[in-house]
């Protein structure tokens, strides 16, 4: 019993017997593998330190990393060593100039009042915007014309001095501080030099205006302008017995290597990431995909390939991460399911390359890169060996993103650690293409027959005209090892017309008759001009005959283990279709009496399922009908053609499959091609001049030989 049947009995119960059901749990066992051999690797990578306490065992970098706490305090002292941005206010100088002239004129009209002298100096008092003691205000009534104007233009002059220099908000009372330093050294009566220091105090404002943008902007530049520094491969982070401080942990958190204590977290971030990837590769299956979606055989053979794939990823990922080989997963499903779905489960084991390597991008650069031209390198696949081809591809592939990742990081140099580490990468990449391909030509029969699938390889070996089978319809019955073939042009050329398989439509039409190998003289292609049996024995035997190579040819198929596809070409390529000679002799030779009953005359098999059986249904009856012209011209090929089609269709053989009427329409178009193409009009040449023309060849023969 094979692997899938085991499976398929262990689900053949009443919970199971659901698909959905099936594809839940599934779903649910795959995931919930993948999850808990992701987080047990990367607790097995991880170190318990606590903050203060000696460290247990002495910790060395075995990958490289950016060293998160020193480039944060490099870069922090880089911005910090920025000055603040101020822009310079011309306004500030203006309005202090208008304040204070706006003062003096308020003093002036104060002075011209008809009042007393107390009375202005009170009227003074009120008016301006400084603070004045009777005292002041009496000095400035009672002062000199000309010294109120000395007194104005000292203090603008003043103010001039320090507000050109920059009064930021912080430097505000210094600046005031200097204005009245500056006015007590002029030449003015106590009282005047009094009101000049407080006016100038009162109308100097901060010209120098804080600058958020462009400072933040400068100190940003600084920021970036300090390089990461790089915990580099083999670089030693703590010692043993070394007490933990704040920088080791900041280390060992970049590097992935610090365990948190209650694990939670790594756990349910890791639960997230895949089920966000669960739920694309689900939604793509069932957009894009729905044979695979439906087949819970298919299912569990990706979800088998997936486990096999991450494996390895975490067993290579000891020796080095641009050893993964993500390729060898992307290698089975392009080739056992499609290239579609490989591309997308390339950027799937992508990610998981990320979480087992301690999220060094570096790596999953390079397995992204393999596993693109892993998926696209095995499109078509003519035999085994091409895996080999394709592994080569890969490694080439990886070769070139490790050194552009090198050039790329300006770490490229020639001294011995770099070189070294350079060596173990460059011969993982290539070892990364050649163990994929090994594992995948490995691993690929197994999957094979375990999941009774039939690949593109191993269709091409069947078409090997070596094949024991083969050389049996050669040698015991050419005339339908001749017929095969040539169903095998006219299928191969439709299948590729109408989007169905072409391999497996000419691989199917050369098995297709092998159950003639039981009987071969009672079939008109193998008699050679020979007597016809048929002639001797009744309609109803000799329909017992012809039908019986339908399940002749699948006993043949089963004992040979030719894949199931093929097995159901062989029994489903005439259907149910009526014997419709031997049904009209039968119709002849009997008395009128006598009801013959047509389903004695008809195939018992099923009526085909798929284009490819339908196509080899239609090129075998066309093949055998046009054999029989004697004259195969266009008009006669279409015209048969299409009424075989026809008549097959009446009769319901197409019901069930997934044949359009379009597509039988290019298919009769296709055949006429093809068959105009083999049935060629040729120039006789008339009887006296192949005569000469023989003549000829005899004369330069005897002339040669002389």
């Amino acid at each position: 019993m094979s692997f899938l049947a085991q499976i398929k009995e262990l689900l053949d119960n009443n919970f199971f017997s659901s698909p959905r059901r099936q594809r839940l749990v599934l779903v649910v066992s795959l995931y919930s593998i993948i999850l808990l051999m992701l987080f047990f690797t990367l607790k097995a990578a991880q170190i318990d330190l606590e903050l203060g306490k000696p460290s247990p065992r002495r910790i060395v970098a075995e990958w490289e990393a950016i060293d998160v706490y020193e480039t944060e305090s490099l870069r922090e002292q880089a911005a910090q060593s920025v000055a603040e941005s101020f822009d310079y206010d011309p306004t500030v100088l203006n309005r202090a100039t208008e304040r204070v002239i706006d003062f003096f004129t308020q003093v002036n009209e104060a002075r011209q009042k008809e009042l007393e002298v107390e009375e202005k100096a009170a009227l003074l008092i009120d008016e301006v915007e400084i603070e004045l003691t009777e005292p002041l205000a009496l000095a400035l009534i009672t002062a000199r014309p000309q010294d109120l104007v000395d007194m104005q233009m000292q203090t603008i002059e003043v103010l001039e001095i320090i507000l050109q220099q920059g009064v930021k908000p912080a430097g505000l009372e210094t600046a005031q501080r200097q204005a009245a330093q500056e006015i007590n050294f002029l030449i003015f009566e106590q009282d005047h030099k009094r009101v000049m220091a407080r006016l100038a105090q009162h109308v100097i404002e901060p010209n120098m205006i804080y600058n958020p943008i462009t400072t933040n902007q400068a100190r940003q530049a600084a920021r970036d302008a300090v390089e990461q520094v790089r915990i580099l491969e083999g670089t030693e982070i703590i010692k043993e017995r070394e007490i933990v401080t704040e920088r080791h942990l900041e280390q060992l958190e970049a590097l992935g290597l610090l365990r948190d204590s209650s694990g939670y977290a790594v756990f349910i971030g890791l639960a997230i990431v895949l089920l966000i990837l669960f739920v694309i590769v689900s939604l793509y299956l069932f957009i894009y995909q729905q044979p695979i979606y439906n087949d819970i055989a298919r299912l569990l053979l990706l979800g088998l390939i997936v486990l096999i794939t991450l494996t390895f990823t975490i067993a290579a990922n000891y020796f080095s991460g641009y050893l993964v080989p993500v390729a060898m997963g992307v290698f089975l499903i392009a080739i056992l399911l499609n290239v579609s779905l490989a591309v997308l489960m390339s950027m799937f084991f992508s990610v998981l390359v990320v979480l087992v390597t301690g999220n060094d991008y570096r790596y999953m650069l390079v397995a992204l890169v393999g596993g693109l031209i892993a998926s696209f390198s095995v499109g078509k696949l003519n035999r085994r060996s091409d895996l080999t081809r394709a592994g080569l591809y890969v490694a080439a592939a990886n070769v070139a993103s490790v050194i552009g990742l090198y050039l790329y990081s300006g770490n490229l140099h020639f001294g011995y650690d770099l070189l070294r580490e350079f060596g173990i990468s460059f011969f993982a990449a290539i070892g990364n293409g050649l163990f994929s391909a090994i594992m995948a030509i490995g691993l690929l029969p197994y999957l094979e027959s375990g999941f009774d699938l039939t690949t593109s390889v191993t269709l091409l070996e069947l078409a090997n005209p070596n094949h024991p089978l083969l050389k049996q319809l050669l040698m015991e019955a050419p005339g339908t090892y001749h017929h095969s073939l040539m169903v095998a042009n006219l299928g191969e050329a439709v299948a590729e017309a109408v989007g169905a398989d072409p391999l497996l439509t000419r691989v199917g039409s050369f098995y297709h008759d092998i159950g003639k190998l039981k009987r071969p003289y009672f079939f008109i292609e193998n008699q050679l001009g020979g007597p016809n049996p048929h002639d001797k024995i009744s309609p109803n035997l000799s329909t017992l005959i012809i039908t019986s190579h339908i399940k002749d040819g699948l006993e043949m198929a089963k004992k040979a283990n030719l894949p199931k596809v093929i097995q159901d070409i062989i029994f489903q390529h005439h259907g149910n279709s009526l014997v419709s000679y031997f049904y009209q002799q039968a119709e002849k030779n009997t008395d009128s009496k006598d009801i013959i009953r047509e389903e004695n005359f008809r195939y018992d098999a099923p009526l085909p399922q798929t284009k490819e059986a339908v196509i080899i249904m239609v090129a075998d009856s066309v093949e055998a009908a046009v054999r029989s012209l004697a004259k195969p011209v266009a008009g006669r090929l279409e015209a048969i053609v299409r009424k075989i089609i026809k008549e097959k269709l009446n009769d319901g053989q197409f019901d069930q499959s997934n044949i359009t009427l379009k597509e039988l329409d290019i298919m009769a178009a296709t055949f006429v091609k093809m068959l105009s193409g083999m049935y060629h009009t040729r120039i006789e040449y008339p009887e006296k001049e192949l005569k000469a023309e023989i003549e000829r060849g005899r004369k330069n023969g005897s002339s040669l030989e002389s």
